[in-house]
Protein backbone atom coordinates (compact mmCIF):
# COMPACT_ATOMS: atom_id res chain seq x y z
CA UNK A 1 0.00 0.00 0.00
CA UNK A 2 1.37 3.17 -0.72
CA UNK A 3 1.99 6.32 1.02
CA UNK A 4 -1.31 8.04 -0.67
CA UNK A 5 -3.21 5.19 -0.45
CA UNK A 6 -2.70 4.76 3.41
CA UNK A 7 -3.53 8.65 3.61
CA UNK A 8 -6.55 8.49 1.74
CA UNK A 9 -7.53 5.04 4.39
CA UNK A 10 -6.73 7.30 7.21
CA UNK A 11 -8.98 9.95 6.08
CA UNK A 12 -11.99 7.85 5.20
CA UNK A 13 -11.43 6.45 8.74
CA UNK A 14 -11.30 9.81 10.58
CA UNK A 15 -14.36 10.89 8.72
CA UNK A 16 -15.88 7.68 9.52
CA UNK A 17 -15.76 8.50 12.86
CA UNK A 18 -16.88 12.27 12.31
CA UNK A 19 -19.68 10.47 11.42
CA UNK A 20 -20.35 7.98 13.92
CA UNK A 21 -20.02 10.73 16.57
CA UNK A 22 -22.55 13.44 14.62
CA UNK A 23 -25.10 10.55 14.19
CA UNK A 24 -24.22 9.61 18.00
CA UNK A 25 -24.99 12.78 19.20
CA UNK A 26 -28.34 13.71 17.31
CA UNK A 27 -30.66 13.35 20.81
CA UNK A 28 -27.73 15.15 22.80
CA UNK A 29 -28.62 17.90 20.70
CA UNK A 30 -32.07 17.99 20.55
CA UNK A 31 -31.70 17.76 24.38
CA UNK A 32 -29.24 20.33 24.55
CA UNK A 33 -28.73 22.74 21.95
CA UNK A 34 -32.54 23.15 21.37
CA UNK A 35 -33.06 24.68 25.39
CA UNK A 36 -30.20 26.95 24.50
CA UNK A 37 -31.98 27.99 21.22
CA UNK A 38 -34.94 28.59 23.30
CA UNK A 39 -33.27 30.29 26.04
CA UNK A 40 -32.02 32.90 24.10
CA UNK A 41 -34.92 33.01 21.23
CA UNK A 42 -36.41 36.43 20.47
CA UNK A 43 -33.56 38.31 23.52
CA UNK A 44 -32.12 40.99 21.79
CA UNK A 45 -29.44 40.98 24.82
CA UNK A 46 -27.38 39.45 27.10
CA UNK A 47 -28.97 40.60 30.45
CA UNK A 48 -29.59 38.98 34.03
CA UNK A 49 -33.10 36.88 32.44
CA UNK A 50 -31.32 35.40 29.34
CA UNK A 51 -28.58 34.41 31.72
CA UNK A 52 -31.02 32.63 34.27
CA UNK A 53 -32.55 30.93 31.49
CA UNK A 54 -29.97 29.45 29.93
CA UNK A 55 -28.47 28.43 33.44
CA UNK A 56 -31.72 26.61 33.59
CA UNK A 57 -31.17 25.28 30.34
CA UNK A 58 -27.61 23.88 30.78
CA UNK A 59 -28.77 22.01 34.43
CA UNK A 60 -31.59 20.64 32.34
CA UNK A 61 -29.60 19.56 29.64
CA UNK A 62 -27.70 17.48 32.65
CA UNK A 63 -24.58 19.73 32.30
CA UNK A 64 -25.15 19.54 35.81
CA UNK A 65 -25.49 22.41 38.66
CA UNK A 66 -21.98 23.00 39.46
CA UNK A 67 -20.54 22.88 35.95
CA UNK A 68 -23.72 25.46 34.78
CA UNK A 69 -22.74 28.13 37.47
CA UNK A 70 -18.98 28.04 36.25
CA UNK A 71 -19.91 28.25 32.41
CA UNK A 72 -22.57 31.07 33.55
CA UNK A 73 -19.97 33.47 35.53
CA UNK A 74 -17.10 32.74 32.49
CA UNK A 75 -19.78 34.06 30.72
CA UNK A 76 -20.90 37.09 32.69
CA UNK A 77 -17.17 37.68 33.16
CA UNK A 78 -16.78 37.71 29.29
CA UNK A 79 -19.78 39.78 28.67
CA UNK A 80 -18.50 42.43 30.95
CA UNK A 81 -14.84 42.63 29.40
CA UNK A 82 -15.67 42.28 25.86
CA UNK A 83 -18.97 44.29 26.61
CA UNK A 84 -21.12 42.06 24.45
CA UNK A 85 -24.98 42.72 24.49
CA UNK A 86 -26.10 40.92 21.68
CA UNK A 87 -27.42 37.48 21.99
CA UNK A 88 -25.70 35.92 18.84
CA UNK A 89 -22.16 35.80 19.55
CA UNK A 90 -23.54 34.05 22.83
CA UNK A 91 -23.53 30.74 21.13
CA UNK A 92 -19.96 30.93 20.09
CA UNK A 93 -18.77 32.38 23.56
CA UNK A 94 -20.83 29.44 25.35
CA UNK A 95 -19.01 27.34 23.35
CA UNK A 96 -15.57 28.79 23.62
CA UNK A 97 -16.24 28.65 27.46
CA UNK A 98 -16.67 25.54 27.27
CA UNK A 99 -13.67 24.35 25.55
CA UNK A 100 -11.84 26.78 27.86
CA UNK A 101 -13.53 24.38 30.45
CA UNK A 102 -12.47 21.13 29.49
CA UNK A 103 -9.20 22.14 28.16
CA UNK A 104 -8.31 23.18 31.89
CA UNK A 105 -8.56 19.22 33.11
CA UNK A 106 -5.54 16.82 32.18
CA UNK A 107 -4.94 16.55 28.12
CA UNK A 108 -7.38 13.66 26.79
CA UNK A 109 -6.96 14.44 22.85
CA UNK A 110 -5.63 10.97 21.81
CA UNK A 111 -5.35 10.54 17.60
CA UNK A 112 -5.22 6.94 17.97
CA UNK A 113 -5.25 4.01 20.13
CA UNK A 114 -1.78 3.85 21.30
CA UNK A 115 0.10 2.56 24.73
CA UNK A 116 3.26 3.96 26.39
CA UNK A 117 6.31 2.21 25.12
CA UNK A 118 8.13 1.46 27.95
CA UNK A 119 5.12 -0.19 29.75
CA UNK A 120 4.46 -3.98 28.63
CA UNK A 121 2.34 -5.53 29.54
CA UNK A 122 0.36 -2.12 30.00
CA UNK A 123 -2.53 -3.10 32.59
CA UNK A 124 -5.93 -1.58 32.46
CA UNK A 125 -8.35 -2.12 35.20
CA UNK A 126 -11.30 -1.63 34.50
CA UNK A 127 -14.27 -0.56 36.84
CA UNK A 128 -17.92 0.45 37.12
CA UNK A 129 -21.47 -1.00 38.22
CA UNK A 130 -23.59 -3.68 36.33
CA UNK A 131 -24.95 -2.80 33.56
CA UNK A 132 -23.09 0.79 32.21
CA UNK A 133 -21.92 -0.92 30.04
CA UNK A 134 -18.55 -2.34 31.19
CA UNK A 135 -17.78 -6.03 29.60
CA UNK A 136 -18.99 -4.34 25.87
CA UNK A 137 -16.30 -1.02 26.66
CA UNK A 138 -13.63 -3.98 27.36
CA UNK A 139 -14.35 -5.82 24.13
CA UNK A 140 -14.73 -3.01 21.98
CA UNK A 141 -11.10 -2.06 23.47
CA UNK A 142 -9.80 -4.99 22.89
CA UNK A 143 -10.70 -5.03 18.91
CA UNK A 144 -9.27 -1.57 18.47
CA UNK A 145 -5.96 -2.35 20.22
CA UNK A 146 -5.77 -4.84 18.48
CA UNK A 147 -6.61 -3.58 15.45
CA UNK A 148 -3.47 -0.85 15.86
CA UNK A 149 -1.37 -3.50 16.64
CA UNK A 150 -1.20 -4.68 19.53
CA UNK A 151 -1.51 -8.59 21.34
CA UNK A 152 -4.21 -8.56 24.31
CA UNK A 153 -5.08 -10.65 26.92
CA UNK A 154 -8.76 -10.50 28.71
CA UNK A 155 -9.22 -11.08 32.72
CA UNK A 156 -12.69 -12.26 33.87
CA UNK A 157 -12.07 -11.28 37.86
CA UNK A 158 -16.13 -10.24 38.26
CA UNK A 159 -16.49 -14.01 39.01
CA UNK A 160 -19.46 -13.26 41.47
CA UNK A 161 -21.73 -13.14 37.93
CA UNK A 162 -21.46 -16.21 35.66
CA UNK A 163 -22.45 -14.14 32.81
CA UNK A 164 -19.69 -11.13 33.43
CA UNK A 165 -17.58 -14.02 32.62
CA UNK A 166 -19.87 -15.65 30.18
CA UNK A 167 -20.03 -12.42 28.57
CA UNK A 168 -16.52 -11.62 28.42
CA UNK A 169 -15.71 -15.05 26.87
CA UNK A 170 -17.93 -14.30 23.86
CA UNK A 171 -16.05 -10.90 23.44
CA UNK A 172 -12.49 -12.73 23.69
CA UNK A 173 -13.65 -15.10 20.86
CA UNK A 174 -15.40 -12.62 18.95
CA UNK A 175 -12.32 -10.22 19.12
CA UNK A 176 -9.69 -13.13 18.91
CA UNK A 177 -8.16 -12.44 22.02
CA UNK A 178 -7.05 -14.98 24.77
CA UNK A 179 -8.76 -14.67 28.07
CA UNK A 180 -8.01 -16.15 31.84
CA UNK A 181 -11.24 -17.31 33.87
CA UNK A 182 -12.10 -19.54 36.60
CA UNK A 183 -14.87 -20.91 38.06
CA UNK A 184 -18.03 -18.66 39.40
CA UNK A 185 -16.87 -17.38 42.93
CA UNK A 186 -13.19 -17.44 42.71
CA UNK A 187 -11.21 -14.66 44.55
CA UNK A 188 -11.03 -12.05 42.11
CA UNK A 189 -7.34 -10.47 42.80
CA UNK A 190 -6.19 -14.36 42.17
CA UNK A 191 -7.82 -13.55 38.72
CA UNK A 192 -6.24 -10.63 38.11
CA UNK A 193 -2.75 -11.87 39.03
CA UNK A 194 -3.22 -15.07 36.64
CA UNK A 195 -4.27 -12.24 33.69
CA UNK A 196 -0.81 -10.04 34.48
CA UNK A 197 1.54 -13.50 34.70
CA UNK A 198 -0.20 -14.82 31.77
CA UNK A 199 0.25 -11.25 29.44
CA UNK A 200 3.89 -11.50 30.78
CA UNK A 201 4.48 -15.01 29.66
CA UNK A 202 2.82 -14.34 26.35
CA UNK A 203 4.75 -11.64 25.97
CA UNK A 204 1.77 -9.42 25.48
CA UNK A 205 1.24 -5.53 24.91
CA UNK A 206 -1.67 -5.50 27.03
CA UNK A 207 -3.93 -6.72 29.81
CA UNK A 208 -7.70 -5.90 30.59
CA UNK A 209 -9.02 -6.93 33.69
CA UNK A 210 -13.05 -6.75 34.30
CA UNK A 211 -14.01 -6.39 38.02
CA UNK A 212 -16.96 -7.01 39.82
CA UNK A 213 -19.53 -4.59 38.70
CA UNK A 214 -21.40 -4.50 42.29
CA UNK A 215 -21.87 -0.71 43.88
CA UNK A 216 -21.71 -1.73 47.53
CA UNK A 217 -20.80 0.00 50.59
CA UNK A 218 -17.76 2.53 50.05
CA UNK A 219 -15.50 0.69 52.70
CA UNK A 220 -15.98 -3.05 51.08
CA UNK A 221 -15.69 -1.60 47.07
CA UNK A 222 -12.11 0.44 48.18
CA UNK A 223 -10.90 -3.02 50.13
CA UNK A 224 -11.80 -5.47 47.14
CA UNK A 225 -9.97 -2.91 44.89
CA UNK A 226 -7.28 -2.48 46.88
CA UNK A 227 -6.62 -5.92 46.90
CA UNK A 228 -6.69 -6.27 43.51
CA UNK A 229 -4.28 -3.35 42.81
CA UNK A 230 -1.70 -4.74 45.25
CA UNK A 231 -1.73 -8.18 44.02
CA UNK A 232 -1.48 -7.11 40.28
CA UNK A 233 1.75 -4.85 41.93
CA UNK A 234 3.28 -8.48 42.83
CA UNK A 235 3.92 -8.75 39.08
CA UNK A 236 4.62 -5.61 38.10
CA UNK A 237 5.31 -2.87 40.82
CA UNK A 238 3.44 0.28 38.98
CA UNK A 239 0.79 -1.71 37.63
CA UNK A 240 -2.24 -1.39 36.90
CA UNK A 241 -0.68 1.50 34.53
CA UNK A 242 -4.24 2.51 34.44
CA UNK A 243 -8.12 2.25 36.39
CA UNK A 244 -10.67 2.95 34.01
CA UNK A 245 -14.21 3.97 34.84
CA UNK A 246 -16.92 3.02 32.72
CA UNK A 247 -20.45 5.18 33.07
CA UNK A 248 -23.31 5.26 31.33
CA UNK A 249 -24.17 8.87 29.81
CA UNK A 250 -27.96 8.27 29.88
CA UNK A 251 -28.30 7.83 33.54
CA UNK A 252 -27.50 11.46 33.37
CA UNK A 253 -26.75 12.87 37.27
CA UNK A 254 -26.70 8.86 38.52
CA UNK A 255 -23.56 8.76 36.57
CA UNK A 256 -21.80 11.95 38.28
CA UNK A 257 -23.17 9.82 42.01
CA UNK A 258 -21.32 6.88 40.89
CA UNK A 259 -18.05 8.52 39.28
CA UNK A 260 -18.10 10.25 43.11
CA UNK A 261 -18.15 6.91 44.57
CA UNK A 262 -15.27 4.83 42.35
CA UNK A 263 -13.28 8.18 42.72
CA UNK A 264 -13.98 8.14 46.11
CA UNK A 265 -12.63 4.44 46.24
CA UNK A 266 -10.05 3.99 44.42
CA UNK A 267 -7.17 6.32 42.09
CA UNK A 268 -9.30 6.22 38.48
CA UNK A 269 -7.20 7.88 36.11
CA UNK A 270 -9.16 7.53 33.15
CA UNK A 271 -13.13 7.79 32.11
CA UNK A 272 -15.26 5.84 29.62
CA UNK A 273 -18.85 7.31 29.00
CA UNK A 274 -20.99 4.80 27.14
CA UNK A 275 -24.60 4.93 25.50
CA UNK A 276 -24.17 8.38 24.78
CA UNK A 277 -26.13 7.34 20.94
CA UNK A 278 -29.21 6.59 22.57
CA UNK A 279 -29.50 9.32 25.21
CA UNK A 280 -30.43 12.83 25.15
CA UNK A 281 -28.63 13.06 28.27
CA UNK A 282 -24.96 13.70 26.58
CA UNK A 283 -24.40 16.88 27.98
CA UNK A 284 -23.74 14.64 31.10
CA UNK A 285 -19.84 14.30 29.79
CA UNK A 286 -19.19 17.61 30.13
CA UNK A 287 -20.00 17.50 33.82
CA UNK A 288 -17.81 14.39 34.44
CA UNK A 289 -15.20 16.15 32.32
CA UNK A 290 -14.82 19.22 33.89
CA UNK A 291 -15.79 18.70 37.95
CA UNK A 292 -13.80 15.30 38.68
CA UNK A 293 -10.31 16.61 37.16
CA UNK A 294 -10.28 13.28 35.38
CA UNK A 295 -9.87 12.81 31.73
CA UNK A 296 -13.06 11.15 29.87
CA UNK A 297 -10.73 8.97 27.53
CA UNK A 298 -13.45 7.18 25.26
CA UNK A 299 -16.86 7.75 24.49
CA UNK A 300 -19.21 5.09 22.76
CA UNK A 301 -22.11 6.73 20.18
CA UNK A 302 -22.51 3.27 18.75
CA UNK A 303 -23.34 -0.59 18.72
CA UNK A 304 -20.44 -0.88 16.63
CA UNK A 305 -16.98 -2.00 17.80
CA UNK A 306 -15.72 1.40 15.99
CA UNK A 307 -18.20 2.97 18.14
CA UNK A 308 -15.84 3.30 21.36
CA UNK A 309 -14.05 6.20 20.29
CA UNK A 310 -11.08 8.07 21.89
CA UNK A 311 -12.53 11.66 23.27
CA UNK A 312 -11.61 14.72 21.67
CA UNK A 313 -12.72 17.48 23.38
CA UNK A 314 -12.41 20.14 20.22
CA UNK A 315 -14.52 17.26 17.98
CA UNK A 316 -17.13 16.81 20.39
CA UNK A 317 -17.98 20.13 21.52
CA UNK A 318 -17.90 21.16 17.98
CA UNK A 319 -20.45 18.27 17.02
CA UNK A 320 -22.27 18.97 19.55
CA UNK A 321 -23.12 22.75 18.70
CA UNK A 322 -23.22 22.17 14.93
CA UNK A 323 -25.30 18.83 14.35
CA UNK A 324 -27.51 19.08 11.53
CA UNK A 325 -31.44 17.84 12.02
Amino acid sequence: MGIFDKLFKRNKEQQEQKDALDQGLQKTKSGFLSKITKAIAGKDKVDDELLDDLEEALITADVGLDTTVAIIEKIEARVKKDKYLGTKELNDILQEEIMSMLTDAPDTSFETYKIPEDKKPYVILVVGVNGVGKTTTIGKLAYNFKKSGYSVVLGAADTFRAAAVDQLNIWSERVGVPIVKKEMGSDPSSVAFDTVQSAIARGSDIAIIDTAGRLHNKAGLMQELSKIRRVIGKNISDAPHEVLLVLDGSTGQNAIEQAKQFTGATDVTAIAVTKLDGTAKGGVVLAIASQFNIPVKYIGVGEKMEHLQIFNKAEFVDSLFSLEG
